[in-house]
């Protein structure tokens, strides 16, 4: 491609992406960020690079980070045993003090130290700053065994979102910051709780009321049975996908995730790939996009 034609593309790629810009300026996008990006020095300079793009066309971006890879080298790092309950960590009170300070130490710290090499000013906070999120702890059933019972299960300091108060989120937007979210909330007994980070994505971007939550995950979006991608779907949809066993596993929660948020005031949701290259903003600032969005109706 010559010079000259290189230029008309980017040109029409902004030209492209002007509406956009003009329909969601002011507005909140809520990002979930982990996955294969965390650890991988060139995704993540991609991912802060988009941030910094979005916040600087007048999107306020808030990014929610994940680290259980991480949290788990730690605790083994330190010695310390960890149990699971169908998959799910039992989190003990020497576990939580090791999560919040991976999550809110060296991961949160590292993310907001790539937003500014990008050029951006980030701040890194968790659920606890400025009383962001107050905790419940989670209430889990075991699946039963061979027909039996399921029996109530206690994961220790796990917790959810009871509530959320976004004053400090608004407040640094406004003063042209990118919050940079931990997941880690209080609880009212004043117990540190750790939290799903996409838990903690979608109750922000419901409180935020945002435009977009987007979920960036190690696949394309939700596929179907023949493994195709399904662009668009409502609740109704996600509800008879399940029923018919077209999603399975770890996606079950995240569509979840979606559905709680759209249903409780966020626009719309995105599960796509944060392994390619912009994915965000391919999925939002172009005709094509990418990814699963996931709206009320």
């Amino acid at each position: 491609m010559s010079e000259d034609r290189q230029m008309l593309a980017k040109a029409e790629t902004l030209i492209e992406a002007l509406p956009y810009f003009q329909r969601y300026a002011g507005r909140s996008f809520v990002v979930k960020y982990g996955g294969h990006a965390m650890g991988n020095p060139e995704a993540a300079q991609d991912f802060a690079e988009d941030i910094v793009l979005l916040k600087a066309v007048g999107i306020n971006p808030v990014v929610v980070h994940g680290g259980g890879p991480q949290i788990g080298a730690m605790l083994e790092r330190l010695g310390v045993e960890t149990s699971f309950v169908d998959g799910l960590r039992v989190t003990d009170k020497r576990t939580a003090e090791v999560a919040e300070m991976v999550l809110s130490g060296s991961i949160n710290k590292e993310l907001v130290g790539w937003i500014a090499q990008a050029g951006g000013k980030a701040i890194g906070i968790s659920g606890k700053d400025g009383g962001l999120v107050t905790a419940r702890k989670v209430a889990r059933r075991s699946r039963g065994v061979g027909g039996g019972n399921a029996e109530p299960v206690d994961l220790g300091f796990v917790g959810e979102p009871a509530t959320v108060d976004t004053a400090i989120l608004e407040t640094a937007s406004r003063a042209g910051m990118i919050p940079v979210v931990a997941p880690i909330g209080a609880g009212e007994d004043g117990a540190t709780y750790n939290i799903n980070a996409d838990t903690m994505a979608g109750a922000l971007a419901a409180a935020l009321g945002a435009a977009r939550l987007f979920l960036l995950t190690d696949v394309a979006g939700v596929l179907n049975g023949e493994g195709e991608l399904l662009t668009d779907l409502t609740p109704v949809d996600i509800a008879r996908l399940e029923t018919e066993g077209a999603i399975t596993g770890g996606m079950i929660p995240k569509l979840q995730t979606c559905v709680d948020a759209v249903e409780a005031g966020c626009e719309a949701a995105v599960i796509l790939d944060g392994r390619v290259p912009h994915a965000m903003l391919l999925e939002f600032f172009t005709s094509r996009g990418a990814g699963t969005l996931v709206s009320a109706s």
